[in-house]
């Protein structure tokens, strides 16, 4: 079963809780998203660190609920 846009907007939320987080469903089928997450917690940390900080708050849903994620992840300002 996909996953829908709102919980995956919840879980980011949990994670990232002070985040400016805005997901785009790209084929519209609850499968393919587009995570635009700019959030504090990625300061100083290389992109490969953001991503893998993003995967680990999907708690293991990425690959079976969730198909594709396309993530942007940056710190304000």
């Amino acid at each position: 079963m996909p996953m829908s846009q709102a919980d995956l907007e919840t879980a980011l939320r949990e994670a990232f809780p002070e985040a400016q987080i805005a997901i785009e469903d790209l084929a519209g089928d609850g499968d393919h998203y587009r995570a635009r997450i700019v959030s504090e917690a990625f300061k100083g940390l290389p992109r490969v660190r953001q991503h893998q900080m993003v995967y680990a708050a999907l708690k293991g849903k990425m690959g079976g609920e969730l198909h594709a994620l396309a993530l942007e992840t940056s710190v304000p300002g």
